[in-house]
Parts: C-alpha cells; sequence; structure tokens
C-alpha cells in the first residue's frame, strides 16, 4: 500500500457561492461562473509544481496541450485529473453525486495509506466531500484547512466586516492595524445616506459589500462622480444600489476613500500567510497588486525589496499579528491581507481573503522553479489581462511558438510562463514573467508584447492604478 497522496479541489466557485447567487442578472451569474471555473487549469499547474503524487479534482476539463506544457515546465509527472459531472457549480457536491466518478476516485485512494485532501476554499460543502471520504472508509488529513468546530473563521474573517471587527478590538494592542475610517450597516437605505454624507464631506467614499467576487460588490466614488447636492446625491446612490439585490442582502461596509500614495509601486502592498495544522505562521510572499481604477486585481509584482523598508516593516508586523490572531481562533491555512499605502503616511488594512489567492498558484510554480528563497533571488510579475486580437494567438501550440524566445528556462532562470490554456479562449493571455530583477521582467514584457503585436495589454506599464483594490 502506498503511503500518502494529495488530492486538491479547485472549489473556486464555492468560495463565492452565496453571493453570486444573489445576481439580479442571471446571464452575469453563468458568465462570471464560466471565468471562474476557465482559471481551473491554473492551479492544475499549481497542484503540479507543489505536489509529486496527486489527483487534481477539476471543474473543467484540462486540455492535453498544456499538461504536455506543464510536464515540459515542471519535469516531471502531471498527476491525475478528476473532472466530475456539472450540475450545481459546486464542486465538492457535483463530485459526490457523479456516482462513477465519486468510485472511481475511492477506488483509487483506498490503495494509499492516508489522504490529503486540500482545497481552494475551505466551504461548506468542502467539509461535506470530506465526510464523505471518511465514510467510505479513508484516512484523510485537511492540513490547510480548520477544524470542523473552527471553520466559521473562514467566512468571518474573510469578510469585510470581520476583519474590521477585529480592527477595532485590537486599537490598543496593535494600533498599526489600522483600516479606512468607515460603518457597518445593512440596507440600501441607510448606506446610501451614510456614503452620501461621507461623500460630500471628503469629495470621495467607498462602498463594499460583506463579502464580493472579482470587483462586483465594490463601489468607488470619486470627486464629480454624485452630485454635490445631498438629497441629489442620496438619490443617485439609492439608484446605483437598486440595480443589484445583493446591498439589501448582505452587511454593507460605508468608508472614506483613501488618497493613494501611487508612488510606492502603485500603493497596495499584499502579503500572504499560511497557517499550518500546528498554528505554526509561515510568511510566504509579500509584493503589490495590480488593481483597476473598479477596484478589480489584474495581477502582482513579488520581490523582497519592491517596498520601501520602513513601510515593508509595518506590513509585516501588521501581517503577523492578523495571522497570531487568525491562528489563536482557530483558522487554518492560506490567506492574504491587501492593504492601502495612504498620501498621509498611513496604512490601511483594506481586507483579507482566508482561501488560497490570485497569487497561491503561482507562488506555489515560482518557488517549485527557484527555490523557497526566489523573493531575495528573483523579480515576478503575474498578469490575467492582456488582450488577444487575433485567433491565432489563443491556439496554446500557435502562442507558445511565438513566444519561443521568451519562455522559461531553467538555465537563465528568466523568462515568460503562460498559466492557462482555458485563459485564451476568452482572447486573454494570463502569464508570469520571472527575472533576475524588475528591469528585465518588463522589458520581457515588452517583447512579448512586439512579439504579439496584435496584443493589448490593458495596463502595460509600471505604475499601478490609484483605487481600492478588490479580492485577490
Amino acid at each position: 500500500m502506498e503511503k500518502n497522496i494529495t488530492v486538491y479541489l479547485y472549489n473556486v466557485v464555492e468560495d463565492e457561492w452565496s453571493f453570486v447567487n444573489a445576481y439580479s442578472d442571471s446571464v452575469r451569474l453563468v458568465e462570471d461562473i464560466e471565468t471562474m471555473e476557465n482559471t481551473s487549469d491554473c492551479f492544475f499547474l499549481a497542484t503540479a509544481a507543489a505536489e509529486t503524487e496527486f489527483i487534481y479534482i477539476s471543474p473543467k476539463p484540462i486540455a492535453a496541450e498544456f499538461q504536455t506544457y506543464v510536464q515540459s515546465l515542471l519535469k516531471g509527472k502531471t498527476g491525475q485529473i478528476i473532472t466530475p459531472d456539472c450540475k450545481t457549480h459546486q464542486l465538492c457536491l457535483d463530485l459526490i453525486e457523479d456516482k462513477e466518478n465519486f468510485r472511481r476516485l475511492i477506488t483509487q485512494l483506498k490503495s494509499y495509506q492516508e489522504v490529503t485532501l486540500l482545497s481552494y476554499s475551505a466551504s461548506p460543502q468542502f467539509y461535506q466531500l470530506k465526510a464523505a471520504l471518511v465514510q467510505a472508509g479513508l484516512s484523510v488529513r485537511t492540513p490547510e484547512s480548520p477544524a470542523l468546530d473552527s471553520a466559521w473563521t473562514v467566512n468571518f474573517f474573510g469578510s469585510k466586516s470581520g476583519i474590521r471587527q477585529l480592527a477595532q478590538q485590537s486599537a490598543a494592542a496593535e494600533p498599526d492595524l489600522a483600516m479606512p475610517d468607515g460603518l457597518i450597516c445593512v440596507g440600501r437605505f441607510d448606506a446610501s445616506r451614510i456614503a452620501a454624507h461621507k461623500y460630500l464631506k471628503n469629495k470621495g467614499v467607498v462602498i463594499k459589500t460583506n463579502k464580493g467576487s472579482g470587483g462586483n460588490g465594490v463601489l468607488i466614488f470619486r470627486e464629480n462622480d454624485l452630485p454635490d447636492d445631498y438629497p441629489a446625491c442620496v438619490a443617485k446612490l439609492e439608484a446605483i444600489l437598486n440595480r443589484e439585490e445583493y446591498w439589501e442582502m448582505f452587511p454593507i461596509v460605508v468608508e472614506d476613500l483613501v488618497n493613494v500614495n501611487t508612488a510606492i509601486e502603485g500603493g497596495f502592498p499584499n502579503v500572504e500567510f499560511k497557517i499550518k495544522q500546528n498554528g505554526q505562521l509561515e510568511m510566504l510572499f509579500h509584493g503589490v497588486l495590480a488593481v483597476t481604477d473598479k477596484g478589480e486585481y489584474y495581477g502582482m509584482d513579488v520581490n523582497a525589496e519592491i517596498l520601501p523598508h520602513r513601510l515593508k516593516t509595518r506590513m509585516l508586523d501588521t501581517g503577523y499579528y492578523i495571522a497570531e490572531r487568525y491562528a489563536a481562533a482557530g483558522y487554518r491555512g492560506h490567506f492574504d491581507v491587501d492593504m492601502i499605502a495612504g498620501k498621509n503616511g498611513q496604512l490601511y488594512v483594506s481586507e483579507t481573503n482566508t482561501r488560497n489567492t490570485g497569487w497561491t498558484d503561482t507562488y506555489k510554480i515560482v518557488k517549485k522553479l527557484i527555490g523557497s528563497d526566489f523573493l531575495n533571488q528573483v523579480y515576478v510579475l503575474n498578469r490575467d489581462n492582456f488582450r488577444l486580437t487575433k485567433n491565432r494567438w489563443t491556439n496554446l501550440d500557435n502562442l507558445l511558438a511565438a513566444l519561443a524566445p521568451l519562455l522559461y528556462l531553467p538555465q537563465t532562470r528568466t523568462g515568460i510562463i503562460v498559466n492557462s490554456e482555458n485563459w485564451l479562449k476568452n482572447k486573454y493571455l494570463l502569464y508570469t514573467i520571472i527575472a533576475p530583477n524588475k528591469k528585465t521582467a518588463y522589458e520581457y514584457q515588452e517583447k512579448m508584447t512586439a512579439l504579439l503585436s496584435n496584443g493589448l495589454p490593458a495596463h502595460a506599464g509600471h505604475h499601478l492604478t490609484n483605487s481600492t483594490p478588490a479580492s485577490c
């Protein structure tokens, strides 16, 4: 009997299940689920980088061409892939209900002494699947998920109100844990009036649902975006909030719009941790987020020296404090802390994401290729918004042939990695660039743009935009 195997579940939709199902527009619901599931091959690549013996449970098939590319890049096995019949888009439940695939999975796992079950998110559905595996007679460990009696920490600390409550409770113990001044309310009526008051007072305001999805559930208003008369401002905000039912269904945070110091590499520092099963903290990486004016995440730059020393020290101190509090409450697994560098010199916490994040997969890939000290050895940038305007680049083989002079080489430890084949179908390139320094990384990006002369990168410059970041 083999000793251990890892099963990774890319249950990205489950993480945002309650929110996306509150959309007023059913067409957008389908589109957003499709977009989330299209990144399934990104985490397949990451799982292949991190694990030696694994089964990957994917909501979408992984193209044979991409599997070949992964094997070539990592020089190792690509594991097994199971794609359950999609009935609900709740991957864990779909797997249980797909009797044939579930039976096949159980049969395979019974040849191992122990199963390590990992997932994108420790969702309620994840715990149902774990229970089903245990009931089938398997020994299952979940080192990157809270114990069942601490599972509440996932949604609580992953919400806008949860981290805000922690900041308020920690004001005396950790004064550096600052957040933009704000209030938590319920309902569009109160939210529109609080927001109008803040907007007229400060010439800007941010409105957030308790949990969002890919920029949805975040509204950013700057000077001249709204009427300067209170009744008219309230009416305008009410009309905007009335477009979506979720503003009435979840708590709402109304907070000040921070004047972002974009000179500090765009102004949105981020740090990711992993809390191990024994409660030990591990800082995985830190860098700066790339976000649009609407607060939508589209990438990240990572390097040990990307931030000024004083700001980095404060970011890490605040991050470790949050990690200690989460660990004490029973949270386990990955989480990150999104921050905002204000022009007033203050470093604000924006939110935390208690799950795998938009850079967890890239972290695993770079760690495999460069080593655990990659932060000090290379500069890494990752983007998901490079627009492809010609159909030939949506074919992975054509794309790899065109990028051949720039693709990652282990000999130089420099080059471009294509993170997703599914993303190409939407005419976007999701890529990572590893280089010895920032200058070389951006030179590679410019060369890539020239080679794919039909591509239109939406944000090709070094400076990131002045906005509040959404979930990564």
